[in-house]
């Protein structure tokens, strides 16, 4: 009995200050035990139902396979063509996305399909969005050729070892294949092949910068990692491509006010319908955090189940011709994105410091009961911090959907960068998860110069290692006192 009590003062902070409390009743005690256990039953039916849910979607979605051929940065393709019952059931391909350096999409490329004998099976040319898709009789081993002679001018392949590709079709799926176009490796020098990652490493950064602020800004407040934050910022990018491309089919810059709106006004009731409740029974911050986590799981596979696993692109501002100022080549979406970015951040930092709001959010985080001592709703302080935070996720999300694409996965694979970028800016603070952003986009671009760009977020990760192993608290963190 004395262990166990200590195991519980050990993982939470209220249980401590509980233990320490003269008016604790054994009603108090029996609320918390009714929360833990309905947290884990909750946890238990989130993962039935988020298996359930992968195991039908990937029935029905393309999937890529683990065949090394491929060589892949992120699977990308299309669905296969729907047609009756039973073709859906036999129908196999192979399926892709052809796009330049500049993210732009490649249009009128030939892709043709060969047997094991050598004999063509099929061919396709790559559309307007720069996908293409070859049906196939059967599954079985095939090789998909790039035919280098119909890329457009100044186009060609990155890594023309790669083509063409061998790759295994599994019967009854579509295979997505990439191949990587660009200038070459031979065709630019290595100066100015780093000013143009550099380029694209501050824009990538100012992207992560922009949705890792809202995640600090919760932790600052609440000291609640939440680890549902990933999936805030698919559900902004995927919103917005439901209003832009599906009905009602509104402009991408009206959508995605849609989209950010409806996100944040998710995110506040999250806050007043699910962890408000939470703390005012005093369940622990361990506790809380083990909940964010079912909560990721059953968002990111409602997102799959209602938008499949393909990835999908934005109606507007596909197809823009880059704008180059020497080594480097951005499209005037490009530019949007790093301007808008720069600006919302310069906006949160400015609200921050000069507005009571703002001031009000920084003395919660510093400390809440003082706050809450000299008048400060702390309750109305971290509703609107939970409210900024999705909003920002959101925005976040539709800018990365605009510049790559838009799928169902993308929150998660954000959310480590996100953390990275809290952790290496200084916990807890808006200012260090923006210089974390920016480093973490800096970092992951430039590697690619000399290593795979399948490794590119390894790197990022170990910059977080170095910069802690030479300054612990991080970047723009602060010493504190302990004991």
């Amino acid at each position: 009995m004395l262990f166990g009590r200590r195991i519980r003062l050990l993982f939470s902070p209220d249980a401590w200050r509980e233990s320490r409390s003269p008016r604790q009743t054994d009603g108090s005690h029996r609320i918390r035990a009714v929360v833990l256990r309905g947290a884990a039953s909750l946890l238990g039916v989130l993962f039935v139902l988020t298996t359930a849910f992968a195991a039908g979607a990937a029935a029905t979605e393309t999937s890529p396979s683990d065949d090394a051929t491929a060589q892949a940065d992120e699977p990308a393709g299309d669905e296969a063509t729907p047609g009756d019952d039973e073709a859906q059931e036999t129908e196999q391909g192979v399926t892709g996305t052809l796009r330049g350096d500049d993210d732009e999409p490649v249009e009128g490329v030939t892709i043709v399909v060969t047997d094991a004998s050598g004999a063509d099976v099929g061919e396709g040319e790559s559309d307007a969005d720069g996908r293409w898709e070859v049906p196939l009789p059967s599954g079985g081993t095939y090789t998909v050729e790039l035919d280098e002679g119909s890329l457009p001018e100044g186009v060609e392949l990155r890594n023309p070892d790669n083509n063409p590709l061998e790759v295994q079709v599994p019967g009854g799926r579509v295979r997505p294949v990439i191949f990587q176009l660009g200038e070459g490796d031979a065709g630019r020098g290595q100066g100015a092949a780093a000013v143009r990652a550099i380029a694209n490493g501050v824009k990538f950064g100012l992207i992560i910068a922009m949705a890792a602020v809202g995640l600090s800004l919760i932790f600052g407040t609440t000291g609640l990692i939440n680890f549902a934050h990933g999936e805030l910022v698919a559900m902004g990018a995927m919103l917005t491509w439901y209003f832009n491309v599906d009905d009602p089919q509104i402009q991408l810059i009206g959508a995605a006010a849609i989209g950010i709106a409806f996100t944040a006004a998710f995110g506040a009731g999250l806050e007043r319908g699910l962890f408000r409740p939470l703390r005012r029974r005093r369940v622990g911050l361990f506790q809380m955090l083990i909940i964010t986590i079912g909560l990721s799981l059953l968002l990111r596979h409602l997102l799959l189940l209602f938008f499949g696993g393909s990835p999908r692109t934005y109606r507007d501002y596909v197809g823009q011709t880059a704008l180059v100022w020497g080594p480097i080549s951005l499209t005037p979406r490009d530019l949007f994105i790093m301007g808008l970015s720069a600006l919302i951040l310069i906006g949160v930092a400015t609200m921050l410091q000069r507005t009571r709001m703002g001031k009000a959010i920084r003395a919660v985080a510093d400390n809440p009961a003082l706050a809450s001592a000299t008048g400060i709703d702390v309750d109305r302080v971290i509703l609107v911090v939970w409210t900024l935070g999705a909003g920002l996720a959101a925005s976040g999300g539709v800018l990365f959907g605009s510049a790559v694409s838009v799928d169902w996965f993308m929150g998660f694979r954000l959310l480590l960068l996100m953390f990275a970028a809290v952790i290496l800016g200084g916990i807890g603070t808006a200012y260090g998860a923006m210089v974390g952003g920016l480093v973490i986009g800096l970092v992951t671009e430039i590697s690619v110069l000399w290593f795979p760009s399948e490794l590119k977020y390894m790197w990022a990760l170990l910059a977080l290692i170095v910069v802690l192993l030479i300054r612990p608290r991080g970047i723009l963190g602060r010493r504190e006192r302990i004991g």
